[in-house]
């Protein structure tokens, strides 16, 4: 018999660029069982499919619930897509993973209720709803980490916008001079404050640089090697140029961030991804820097704070838009 905890269970899904997190959340929105499989980059469609199935077939097996027991699914994944069709358009990473109608796909093989949504916007309600955004109707969330991704919460539900592809702001521009980015255009926010970003500008630096860096000794000279890892930790050691290279990101995040506070008027910035575990030394620089790139006269009292939720976002974001999909009186 499964346990109270697991009865009405909801199944998360969180398909990535280089693994499948798969959970089961329980009523009280706790992540129950967890079953991380590598995501095949470079197979065929079905290929993934059939990964993502074994992740659901091991949570079943390994919580012992029964069909009865379950909510349904929600899963998570990489714009674009179409949340209403229940389609992935495009899985950046996943290059074979191309206009694939997922929820029919789930849902024909487990006869469970399917949700679809943008990974970013997922994350961004469930720190909304569990997490540091706790409280504040509208929150705007931004995951800085390989890339940037964001979702816009308003009176605490998705901002999708007319098609479903808002809240795309980690291509927003900020000098139309600036460095390529992935997707092609220049200057985007994502091409001066990303993980890599802060990794070229550093190796660009060490490069011409006479005197020594403490980054250069925890990589053994190998410029190759630099990562936002090792910059995080010769700022800890008072690595001149680590602190200053930290500092830029900061004042490049508030530059945009002055930007989103001027249009959405948020009550909470939420930033979770790898660069912010870099710490206060990173929000400070925002927090200083942010009112003076936004018009809106209360930017000053606007929080910038770190995400709470880290290795299970992804699961609780899929799981949480089952809670979102309720009655208003649920969430309000």
């Amino acid at each position: 018999m499964p346990s109270s905890a697991e009865a009405n269970s909801i199944i998360g899904i969180d398909i990535g660029g280089t693994k499948i997190a798969t959970g089961l959340v329980s009523r009280e929105f706790h992540v129950v069982e967890r079953a991380i499989l590598p995501t095949p980059r470079d197979a065929s469609a079905e290929r993934v499919l059939e990964q993502i199935y074994r992740s659901v077939d091991a949570i079943l097996q390994k919580s012992n619930i029964t069909k009865s027991d379950i909510t349904g699914i929600g899963v998570v994944a990489p714009g674009p897509l179409n949340p209403d069709a229940g389609v992935v358009i495009s899985a950046p990473n996943i290059p074979a993973f191309k206009d694939i109608p997922i929820v029919e796909h789930l849902q024909g093989r487990f006869g469970f209720p399917t949700r679809l949504e943008n990974d970013a916007n997922a994350a961004g309600l469930a720190e909304a709803l569990f997490g540091s955004g706790v409280g504040h109707d509208h929150v705007f969330y931004t995951t800085v980490s390989t890339g940037i991704g964001t979702g816009i919460i308003i009176n605490r539900r998705i901002y999708h916008g007319k098609n479903g592809t808002a809240a795309e702001g980690g291509h927003v521009t900020i000098d139309f001079r600036g460095p390529v980015c992935n997707c092609g255009r220049k200057g985007c926010i994502e091409a001066y404050a990303s993980g890599p970003a802060l990794a070229r500008r550093a190796k660009e630096r060490l490069a011409g640089c006479e005197g020594r860096s403490r980054i250069l000794d925890l990589v053994d000279g190998d410029l190759e090697r630099v990562t936002p890892v090792e910059i995080s930790r010769a700022a800890e050691e008072d690595d001149p140029l680590a602190i200053e290279l930290i500092s830029e990101t900061g004042e490049y995040l508030a530059i945009w961030l002055g930007g989103m506070v001027s249009l959405l008027d948020p009550d909470i910035v939420v930033i979770g991804g790898g660069l912010s575990l870099m710490g206060e030394r990173l929000f400070s620089a925002i927090r200083e820097r942010l009112p003076t790139y936004s018009i809106n006269p209360f930017a000053k009292d606007v929080p910038v704070v770190p995400a709470r939720l880290q290795r299970d976002v992804g699961i609780l974001g899929a799981a949480a838009l089952f809670l979102e999909a309720k009655t208003d009186e649920v969430l309000i």
